[in-house]
């Protein structure tokens, strides 16, 4: 029988994050689903010079590269969508603090298949001919770039093609709105990356905005997109993804989320920002009680609510949660 793999989300950061390691996230675009808290929680414990792959900058790499937890990053796509530049992330790279590698969102995703699947490579008609190919920000010195996407002869038609370069981050922490104690998971609206992510990283977390009895995942196997053999640990952690949003429990904090970019755009705005957003809570009580219960039950009155519905029979309580997190005997 599989392991109750439910621990804290302090837990979660302390044994499988450190300095210097390969860390991924981000998953429904910029505005959607993404594990923003496991993001706050490494700023918390003071994580330094990692190296991020996100399929899409979101908010957590925004904060990330704002308070000089990452050194380096690659990006299918580094924008907010319809709340601008990123402003934390354009500013750590303009400082130099930061160098951001860039790919297509065609070509991220095929790294992370490569990963996936264990490939030497992954071939590519993209990204060729182009400066994503020639330019690299970890050999800006280097033009063309040898070493970012190199060509190979495709042997059946002797055609030139690219190599792409797997991804294989050392931690995926993965945002998911349904999972069990065992790791099985279920992901509602845009998965975007994650399916491959889960497979390319070396050690996958995941943070979960509802857990659920494990006969749920049993009803609907074919939704269980991340089973629990990949899987190191589950964090439950409602609101994991705010300011962004999480289809069938909470829209988007317009708001918050234009707030929080201004912010980041400066070295002030960004240690104000991480004193009120960062270290402002202790525990989850409190992280809900900073969001605010009016922001909580306006966020909540999501046109997406009926996605739950067949689900909503195996909700664990928060108590249960409790009770089922207690039992962790690692």
């Amino acid at each position: 029988m599989s392991r109750n793999k439910l621990i804290s989300l302090i837990d979660a950061v302390e044994r499988y994050s450190w300095d210097g390691m390969q860390y991924a996230s981000g998953a429904a675009l910029p505005v959607g689903s993404d594990a923003i808290i496991f993001g706050r929680e490494l700023v918390r414990r003071g994580r330094c010079d990692l190296h991020a792959q996100f399929h899409c900058n979101t908010q957590q790499l925004n904060l990330l590269a704002a308070a000089g937890v990452v050194s380096k990053a690659e990006c299918g796509f580094s924008g907010l969508e319809v709340f601008g530049f990123a402003n934390g992330l354009r500013r750590a790279v303009e400082t130099g603090q930061l160098a951001l590698e860039d790919y297509s969102n065609l070509s991220f995703n095929l790294r992370l298949l490569a990963g996936a699947m264990n490939w030497p490579f992954a071939p590519t008609t993209v990204n060729i001919g182009s400066d994503i190919q020639w330019r690299s920000a970890f050999a800006p010195d280097e033009h063309p770039a040898r070493d970012k996407i190199p060509t190979v002869v495709d042997p059946f038609s002797g055609r030139e093609v690219g190599a792409l370069r797997p991804l294989k981050p050392d931690v995926a922490a993965i945002h998911v709105s349904l999972a069990d104690p065992q790791g099985n998971a279920i992901m509602l609206g845009t998965e975007w990356s994650r399916f491959e992510l889960s497979r390319a990283a070396r050690k996958v977390v995941l943070i979960a905005d509802a857990i659920v009895d494990t006969a749920c995942m049993r009803q609907f196997p074919n939704l269980v997109r991340i089973p629990d053999v990949i899987v190191e640990a589950v964090v439950y952690w409602p609101f994991a993804a705010w300011p962004q949003s999480s289809p069938g429990f909470y829209d988007i904090d317009e708001t918050h989320m234009n707030a929080m970019n201004k912010a980041l755009a400066t070295p002030a705005g960004t240690d104000e920002y991480i004193r009120h957003y960062v270290a402002g809570y202790d525990d989850l009580d409190s992280y809900l009680a900073m969001i605010g219960h009016d922001t909580i039950e306006r966020l909540s009155r999501t046109g997406t609510a009926f996605l739950l519905d067949p689900f909503r029979q195996w909700i664990k309580t928060p108590q249960e949660v409790i009770a089922l997190s207690a039992g962790d005997e690692r």
